[in-house]
Parts: structure tokens; sequence; C-alpha cells
């Protein structure tokens, strides 16, 4: 391959980059598949960069505005593999990755909340009021939690809070907090006759558990909030 033409695919890698990083409907999985791409020419140029400027075939500058180009895009890119475009929380892949992690060395809490009846806050006022809720929640979220765990969206209006470390009936009284917060107050985005309310389902699993296991009990435990009226706590 020529140089020319190592520079023309260069820039088409840097340019798909581009694209998938200034678009915000795409999944998780796209972002990675993107970023991918990316760190394989990424690692091709730092290849040809010795032997391309000691040939004179292009400056030092040239190569280092590619090369930053290529970090920025990267970045970008995983930040997007990785976290939820409206909320800024883990998204799905991101939280499964992180609790197996925790898993493998220490025990962990998990606690799935979902907003109730959420659908009729979209029929009622708006696909974009519903979105202002969920970012108002996960604000509430952050606020009791004071820097402790790790926000996930995980669904539309279902989250998960990771608690490494942290005994059951402590992570219990983490999600009365919460369900009290969300609901003891009205959404600044709604009116203040149309509350908001969460039900949670939490558990406690040992070091070593599958996540995927994990995250079924604590569901079950979800799964009997509701069941049982919802805007309460049930551990399983």
């Amino acid at each position: 391959m020529v140089d020319t033409e190592l520079f023309e695919v260069e820039m088409t890698a840097l340019m798909r980059a581009q694209e998938a990083a200034a678009k915000t409907n795409l999944d998780a999985g796209q972002y990675r598949h993107a970023l991918v791409d990316l760190v394989q020419h990424f690692q091709r140029l730092m290849r040809e960069t010795h032997r391309l400027i000691r040939h004179g075939d292009r400056t030092e500058a040239e190569l280092n505005t590619v090369n930053a180009k290529l970090r920025q895009l990267s970045a970008e890119l995983d930040y997007k593999a990785r976290y939820d475009n409206l909320t800024g929380t883990l998204n799905r892949g991101a939280v499964f990755e992180q609790a197996q992690r925790h898993l493998r060395e220490t025990s962990l809490s998990v606690i799935i909340l979902d907003i109730d009846y959420f659908k009729r806050i979209n029929d009622t006022f708006g696909h974009p009021t519903g979105d202002a809720v969920i970012c108002e929640l996960v604000d509430r979220l952050a606020a009791t939690l004071a820097g402790r765990g790790e926000i996930g969206r995980v669904g539309g209006e279902e989250f998960t809070i990771l608690l490494p470390g942290t005994a059951l009936q402590e992570s219990v009284s983490i999600a009365e907090s919460i369900r009290q917060h969300i609901a003891g107050t009205a959404f600044s985005c709604l009116p203040s006759s149309h509350p908001v309310t969460a039900s949670f389902g939490v558990s406690w699993n040992v070091s070593g558990t599958a996540f995927e296991l994990a995250y079924s009990n604590t569901d079950a435990a979800l799964y009997q909030a509701k069941n049982l009226g919802r805007n309460q706590v049930v551990a399983y």
C-alpha cells in the first residue's frame, strides 16, 4: 500500500468515527464497534509514524494532528459505549461489566428501581417531560447516595444501583431513603398534583455470584414490590 492510500484509509476511519460520535441514537454495541475500528487504525498509524517521518512523507506536525484527533474520538466513542446518552449514568452493558468485576472481588448489593406508572407520564405530558422526570430522578439518586455506589440506567424507566461491600440491611435503608426522596417532593417538571413514585427490589450477593443470578433475584424482589402496591422496597 502506498503512503497516499494509507492516508486515505486513515481519513476514512476518522470520518466514520466522527459520524458515529456525532450521533446520539446509536446503541452501545454500535459505539463499541466504531471504537474498535478506530483503535485498529490508530495502532496501524502508530506503527507507521516513525517510518513516514523518517522518509519525509509527512511532517511530524501533521501526524501529531491526526493522532490527537484519533485520541479525542476514541475517548468520545468509549464514553458513548459505556454511558447512557440522556442521563450520563452507566448503560446496561457497563452495569453488567462493572457488577461482574465487583463480584469477582467482594460481595455486592444490587438495587433495581422502576418508576411507577411512567407510561402515564409520557402519555399525559409528552416524552420530553418524561425525559425530564428521568433526569431529575437521577439527580435525586445521586444526591441521596452522596458518592456511594454506581448508578446505571438499564431500561427506559428502570435503574440499578451497585453497592459493593454493603450489607443487605444497609442497602435496604439506602433504597428506602431514595424512595422517600422521590415520593416526598414534587418534581419540578410536573404539576404538584402529579406525584412520582418508584418501586424497589434489593438483593445481597456473596462474592463469586454470577451477576445474571444476582440481577434475576433483585428483579424478582422488584416484581414483588409492584405486586404489593408499588412505591415500596422489597428485599430478596
